[in-house]
Parts: C-alpha cells; sequence; structure tokens
C-alpha cells in the first residue's frame, strides 16, 4: 500500500466509524482543529489512563497534577517562549499564503507550492496564542494559553514540595491541551493549533541526571514498544547540537516511521536547573532544595514529553491492516481491521444477538449489563452478523459475543477473536472471566 494512500485511508476511517471529525465542519472547518468522536475518545482516554498508571499509579515518587490553561504572561517571559518560540515564516508575494520556510526547504520549494509566487524571506513567527482577560474595554490584561503543558508543573513545584512532602529523586505528571499558533498545521492529528500533552519532570540531584535520563530514555521507548505491533517503525534520534532547545543538554527524539516520514512522537530532554532557576529568578521564589546531607542546589530536571493526539494518529497507522477473506457468500472481500492493543481499543466487547426477539434480546441484554459494569461494551444487533463483525473489524473491537437461539438452551455463547478470527463456545457465566484474563495477558508493562 502507497503511503499517501494510507494516510487518505486512515483519515476516512476515522470519521467514517466515529473516531476524529474535523471542528467546526458545517461552518467549513478551522485548519489545526478537530473534535474526538464517540469511538476517538474513548480511545483517547484508554491511552491516558494507560500512561497515567504506567507513569504515576505504579511509582511511590510521581504524583499528578491539572494545572490552568491560561497562564499568567510573566511565565512566558521566564520560559523564553516569548523571546523565541518561533517558526521561520515565508510568505507568497502575489497569493499572500503563508508557510513553515524549513518545511519548503525540505519540500524542495523554492517558489510559491500554491500559485509558484515569489516568497519573502523567512521572518520568525512567535507560536503563542493570547487572550485578554478583564471587562473594561482598554483596561483588559494580556494572558497567554499555555505554549507547552510543562510549564504548570514548574509553576506548581513549590507547592508539591510542600503538600505531598516528596523528597527527590520525584517525578510530577499532567496530561493537558497546550496551544500554538502553527503557520501551517498538517498531517491530521500530527501538527495542530490545540493539542493535548503528556509530560514527566523528573527531579533529581545534578549528579543523579546521567541515571536518571538513561532511565527515563529506555523506560519511554519501552513503553510505545510494548503496546505497538511493529516495533520496527520506533527509533531514538539524538538532536544535533545546532539543534538543540537553548535549556537542553542531551535531547532524544522517540520517533515513528510515519507515511509523512520519521516523525516525533515524544521527547526526553535534559533541561538542567534552567527552568527553577529562571521562574526563581522572575517570581523571586527561592527554589533551592536542600538534601539530607545538607547541600544545597536547585534541581535539575529529566522531561518525558510527548503528544496525546500524535500517539492517537500513530497508533492508529500501526493497528491499520487490510485482508482478503471469505465474505459471507463465499466471495473473496477486503476485511478491514485495527489491530490495535485490546486495552487502546474503543470498544473491549461487542455483544451481538442473532436476532431481535424478545428471549434473545433478554438474554444479550443481561450479558451486556454485566460486561459493561468493567469494559465499554458495545450493543448491535443490526445488519447480518457478517457486516456487524466487519463493523467492529473497522473500530478494533478484540472480541464479539454472538448470542444465538442455541444459547437459549445451552447457556453458552460464541467468543470471536478479532486478529484471528478463530470462535470458541464458551459458557456464559465465563464471558468476564476470558476476556478479563485477555486483556491482562496483552499488557507486559
Amino acid at each position: 500500500m502507497k503511503k499517501d494512500d494510507l494516510m487518505d485511508k486512515i483519515v476516512s476511517l476515522a470519521k467514517r466509524r466515529g473516531f476524529v471529525y474535523p471542528a467546526s465542519e458545517i461552518y467549513g472547518g478551522i485548519a489545526g482543529f478537530y473534535d474526538f468522536g464517540p469511538n476517538g475518545l474513548e480511545m483517547k482516554n484508554n491511552l491516558k489512563k494507560l500512561w497515567w498508571s504506567y507513569m504515576v499509579r505504579k511509582r511511590k515518587n510521581v504524583v499528578g497534577i491539572d494545572g490552568a490553561v491560561i497562564t499568567h504572561k510573566d511565565v512566558w517571559k521566564a520560559s523564553g517562549h516569548l523571546e523565541s518560540f518561533s517558526d521561520p515564516l515565508a510568505e507568497c508575494k502575489t497569493c499572500k499564503r503563508r508557510f513553515r520556510a524549513d518545511h519548503l526547504q525540505e519540500e524542495g520549494f523554492d517558489v510559491c507550492p500554491n500559485c509558484g509566487g515569489v516568497l519573502s524571506e523567512p521572518r520568525d513567527f512567535n507560536l503563542m496564542m493570547y487572550t485578554e482577560l478583564g471587562v473594561v474595554e482598554g483596561e483588559k490584561e494580556v494572558a497567554y494559553l499555555r505554549g507547552e503543558a510543562c510549564q504548570s508543573i514548574y509553576l506548581d513545584y513549590d507547592n508539591i514540595i510542600k503538600t505531598s512532602r516528596q523528597k527527590l529523586p520525584f517525578g510530577i505528571c499532567q496530561i493537558g491541551k497546550a496551544f500554538r499558533n502553527e503557520i501551517t498545521p498538517k498531517y491530521f492529528l500530527f501538527r495542530q493549533r490545540e493539542f493535548e500533552q503528556w509530560d514527566l519532570q523528573y527531579f533529581v540531584a545534578p549528579e543523579d541526571m546521567k541515571e536518571a535520563y538513561d532511565f527515563w530514555k529506555e523506560e519511554r521507548m519501552r513503553w510505545y514498544k510494548t503496546l505497538m505491533n511493529n516495533e520496527e517503525n520506533l527509533r531514538f534520534r539524538q538532536h544535533a547540537d545546532d539543534e538543540l532547545a537553548h535549556y537542553a543538554k542531551v535531547a532524544f527524539d522517540i520517533e515513528f516511521n510515519s507515511p509523512f516520514g520519521w516523525k516525533e512522537l515524544e521527547g526526553i530532554h535534559w533541561r538542567g536547573d534552567w527552568d527553577l532557576s529562571r521562574h526563581g529568578h522572575f517570581s523571586g521564589v527561592n527554589f533551592t532544595y536542600t538534601d539530607d546531607k545538607g547541600q544545597s542546589f536547585i534541581p535539575h530536571i529529566v522531561e518525558t514529553s510527548g503528544g496525546v493526539d500524535r500517539s492517537f494518529l500513530f497508533f492508529l497507522i500501526d493497528a491499520y491492516n487490510e485482508e482478503i477473506v471469505k465474505g459471507e457468500n463465499g466471495h473473496e472481500e477486503t476485511r478491514i481491521v485495527l489491530k490495535l492493543n485490546p486495552n487502546i481499543s474503543p470498544v473491549t466487547v461487542a455483544v451481538l444477538p442473532l436476532s431481535k426477539k424478545d428471549e434473545l434480546s433478554s438474554l444479550a441484554d443481561s450479558i451486556y449489563n454485566e460486561l459493561s459494569s468493567s469494559f465499554n461494551v458495545q450493543y448491535d444487533h443490526t445488519g447480518s452478523i457478517g457486516k456487524r463483525y466487519r463493523r467492529q473489524d473497522e473500530i478494533g473491537t478484540p472480541y464479539c459475543v454472538t448470542v444465538d437461539f442455541q444459547s437459549l438452551e445451552d447457556n453458552k455463547v460464541t467468543i470471536r477473536d478479532r486478529d484471528t478470527m478463530k470462535q470458541q463456545r464458551v459458557d456464559v457465566s465465563r464471558i468476564f472471566e476470558i476476556v478479563n484474563t485477555k486483556l491482562k495477558d496483552s499488557l507486559n508493562i
């Protein structure tokens, strides 16, 4: 399958099966903004739940916060975003379209790709989005939507130290929205203007930085590899000296081999003491930490920062498969199936009664009610069983439970496995146990 074709199919499936819709679509949409539909929201929530469990719940020395989206303007002076958070912008002198100059160079364009016109010299374009607070016109105060979610963690660091009684080394995690006025949003969910990030800021003594950095670098790669089908599509890429952020001593990206090239999935950054030092200087708060040995220092930071929406997109790409199978009429047909890890799939179990008759519906309803207290379950009783299987394959449902007329006699149902399409006849009382065991077996993190 051509890579361009794959991306078109992913975008089409995402809308057709209720994963992702263009935001404000009935008014023509807005570039760089998307809404997550019923299946997309469930899948995204599953991803965040897995990340939170792995990063926070399973670790004694990591806690979480949920910071405000709108922040004081001085936060972004201290962080350097107002001064240096920019991309090179080139504008067409004819059609006035604007483009990322570095992207045009990468793609081999020296004229406007829209009309062939002459391009302006690149200039810096700040990506921060701002708003105004207050009710009196002329007296409103400028504030900013955060350009990266991690700044909230630095702002709450002192409160965490005082209220959670954590000692170094310890981490603070957050999943939250960030906003960037991207010049050219593109590649579907990959580059947006409103997106979600999952961040860990891990605070350590200066002499412990290398050990902590190496640990989290490998830990984050292991998490992605465990959940994806194709490990060969993941790699590390080290930042060259001339592309390191001003605060970074070392930086590695976890990259995914996407239809549009190797692209960043998550960054692991050696931030040193730059962030707390800057916020201490601008706010007047002393962030000096004194350890049990009496040594005083500004904590250094290992950061792992990834895009939730990017991960969502790359998991869809990794899971997408087309297979030739025999259909209900015996003829060959294409089966589209998302082979997502069962713990990520938006629907865990589909309950499929073969008939709408009261006896079958009653048994199917009771199975649905029992399972839905623990799993996301979909009840589907329309169309042939073959078409229902195909619908569930397209949204990645790992297990389908078919209730037939024999079920009324032997109290057994058929469980169908998504990946193998094999069917197993089991007693109704064992459905929960079987599904729960399969879920646990598929999660090795």
